[in-house]
């Protein structure tokens, strides 16, 4: 394999004047241009990726680190990320989750494996560290952004969505077909994304004169398996209900797919909303209505943040993500009759 080494030697140059061309940094006469790039395409020479970060003192590359490599939420949003990164002559490193330590642990392990490969820059989608975990990155918190979450050291670093709007959103459009009897499955009490979309679907509920201390609610853990223990704890309660939120759309899947197995008919008997409008909500039986949160606009902006920081590039950037419902099988109209039934 040819090295930069026999390029400076067939063009009769210094091995610092065919470096310069390669990284396209300095000055060279045209003449010499010419002659180092005849002997580029005449040798085949490629340079390898740690000869192109030696000679621009760039990675070119950028680390993600998720919680989990699982599900339908973080696959779209890596593919977002990868998709504008090779777009630009950049790579993706993932790291996530992986040991035997708490969720904070992990965050700070799949970091700092970030870091130790070389990225230029990191995008991070954990809710698990801290301020005071941040300051331990050193002068590489410049270098980062956050994905839905935000710290309170770095408010212009964080992208996130409007989750009490989302929140409110979902109730709404339950409200609005009608419902008054609605349960709801929640996530993990833990995370503040989630907190905000069950505050707002609260309050939304509260503002139509629903008593939300009576609603059957069950918290689960974001995934099908808990969506599928909590549709099937909500039947066996026997609790009467109309309609029901799931705070995201893994859960709701797993309750559609029990609801079936259970002879419950959506949306005749049980209206069913989710929250995120996944690729997995398109192609639920029924098609799952839900809550469509802008995470492709937070998460190119996110990245433009960054790109600008890494590389000194201007790239637009804006913080202003809408949210809106979007409409499918699995919700109804509840009929006048049914819904005057205690």
């Amino acid at each position: 394999m040819a090295t930069i080494k026999d390029v400076a030697r067939l063009a009769g140059v210094g091995l610092g004047t065919a470096s310069r061309v390669v990284s396209g940094k300095g000055s060279v006469s045209p003449a010499t241009l010419e002659r180092v790039r005849k002997a580029i395409d005449e040798l085949g020479f490629r340079p390898s990726h740690a000869a192109r970060a030696l000679l621009s003192g760039t990675s070119r590359m950028i680390g993600v680190y998720i919680p989990v490599l699982s599900g339908t939420f973080y696959t779209p949003i890596l593919q977002i990320i990868d998709t504008e990164l090779r777009a630009a002559g950049l790579h993706m490193v993932v790291a996530f989750g992986v040991g035997l330590g708490d969720a904070r642990r992990q965050a700070m392990e799949g970091i700092e494996f970030l870091i130790e490969r070389g990225c230029d820059g990191l995008i991070m989608m954990t809710s698990a560290l801290t301020d005071d975990d941040l300051a331990t990155l050193g002068a590489k918190q410049r270098q980062l952004v956050a994905l839905n979450h935000e710290f309170t050291g770095i408010p212009d670093q964080c992208f996130t969505v409007d989750h009490a709007l989302g929140g409110r959103m979902a109730a709404r459009t339950l409200l609005d077909h009608k419902h008054r009897d609605i349960a709801v499955i929640s996530g993990p009490a833990a995370l503040a994304d989630n907190v905000a979309r069950i505050d707002g679907f609260m309050r939304e509920l509260e503002s139509e004169g629903i008593d939300t201390g009576k609603l059957w609610v069950m918290e689960s853990d974001f995934s099908p398996a808990g969506g599928w223990a909590a549709a099937k704890a909500l039947v066996e309660s026997g609790r009467g209900c109309t309609a029901l939120f799931c705070a995201n759309d893994e859960m709701a899947v797993g309750a559609l797919s029990y609801f079936q197995e259970a002879g419950i008919s959506v949306p005749r008997d049980l209206s069913v909303i989710g929250y995120d409008d996944t690729p997995s909500a398109e192609f639920a039986a029924p098609r799952l209505a839900s809550v469509h949160m802008p995470w492709r606009e937070m998460t190119l902006n996110g990245l433009n943040a960054l790109l600008n920081r890494c590389y000194d590039l201007h790239r637009p950037v804006s913080r202003s993500f809408p949210v809106s419902v979007t409409l499918r099988a699995s919700l109804a109209k509840l009929p006048a009759a049914r819904g005057k039934k205690k």
